[in-house]
């Protein structure tokens, strides 16, 4: 039977170690505190799920793949972890990021329309599309319930086979060291998240800190369609399991040390996503938070990630720069296949000089 060492029970690491575990692979999930625990990227208590992509139709692809991997994963587990509420992307630009993706789209036969920009009261009790071209409608797009999924991903891992070991692991040449003891297997998978930039430094990551914002709002704005200003780098969603309106930005933060770095948000969070949510739904303006958490992304310069080789048998996957988590189920399979010997990954996921670029985010700025 072959073997495998995962360490890093988030949402990459948890659909890894299932995929093997269901497999024939005889699986070890690394975690030094729990799945789902609230310091991992992972816990959010929502991800988007998209598949525009800008230019980009390698992501798009993956995403609708995706998006079946994700309602199976629901079906199986009796409770619906993806909530395809669909999304509406708010284009600053006639010729921008979203008409770029439409194109992408339209040539994969993924549904979307584009809209004029005064038709957001078709999804929203109130809007105003001051500043806009247009709008592009995804139907089948929606919102993930993170921590919920990561938590039942992991706890399904472990029901297969694999074993969750707990403990804090650090290389040990081609092995794994889990608080001195050395653990081996014929592959190891480090899918560490944050963590991966201080585990080995040659990485192209940037650790950053996001602050995310809920906020109290009337009932009618329960169940609305995620949204996303490419341009304003702002994205949000209706009421999840009644933590309030998501509304928040994607630019990303200053640079963060994951374990030990402050969950409060920043002030000026708060006032920005404030300020977004009483210019865009009029009536909302004023909204008092009701939730706020700090996770954090690792980001690659190009938004790209990394599945990289770096000795015979021992990988590296990461950088999901803030747009990886709905791609799990999909990126599993994908995974899975490179350590079968079944495909090699694609030269993009390797440590190559990588140039700064947006083209994948939902975030157009820089701050």
């Amino acid at each position: 039977m072959k073997s495998v060492i995962v360490v890093g029970a988030g949402i990459w690491g948890s659909s890894l170690a299932l995929r093997l575990a269901e497999t024939g692979w005889r699986v070890t999930l690394v975690e030094q505190h729990t799945p789902g625990h609230v310091r991992q990227s992972s816990a959010g208590e929502t991800r988007l799920l998209r598949c525009a992509h800008g230019q980009d139709d390698w992501y798009a692809s993956l995403a609708w793949r995706a998006r079946d991997g994700w309602r199976a994963l629901g079906e199986r587990v009796g409770e619906p972890l993806y909530l395809e509420s669909g999304m509406v992307w708010f284009a600053q630009h006639a010729d921008g990021w979203e008409r770029a993706s439409s194109a992408v789209l339209e040539r994969l036969g993924i549904p979307h329309s584009l809209l004029g920009a005064d038709e957001g009261s078709r999804f929203f009790p109130d809007f105003s599309g001051e500043g806009l071209e247009f709008l592009m409608w995804e139907p089948h797009a929606g919102v993930i319930r993170a921590r919920r999924a990561t938590q039942l991903t992991a706890r399904l891992a472990v029901q297969e086979g694999a074993e969750l070991v707990r403990g804090r692991a650090v290389p040990h040449g081609d092995a794994v060291a889990v608080d001195g003891e050395v653990l081996r297997a014929d592959r190891v998978v480090w899918a560490c998240g944050a963590w991966s930039a201080a585990l080995f430094p040659d990485l192209p990551l940037a650790v950053t800190k996001q602050d995310t914002v809920h906020f109290a709002v009337p009932p009618a704005w329960n169940g609305i369609p995620a949204w996303v200003d490419y341009s304003a780098s702002a994205y949000g969603h209706g009421d999840v399991d009644g933590v309030g309106m998501k509304t928040t930005s994607d630019a990303e933060g200053l640079p963060y040390e994951p374990e030990t770095g402050s969950r409060v948000i920043d002030q000026a969070s708060l006032e920005v996503a404030s300020a977004y949510l009483g210019r865009r739904f009029p009536s909302l303006a004023g909204s008092s938070p009701l939730f706020t958490q700090v996770c954090q992304y690792a980001l690659t310069p190009d938004a790209e990630w990394i599945v990289h080789e770096r000795s015979p048998g021992v990988w590296v996957l990461g950088g999901d720069s803030g747009h990886g988590f709905k791609h799990a189920p999909a990126l599993a399979a994908y995974v899975a296949a490179i350590l079968e010997g079944e495909q090699e990954p694609e030269k993009r996921f390797g440590l190559h000089e990588r140039l700064p670029a947006r083209g994948l985010r939902t975030s157009g700025m820089t701050a």
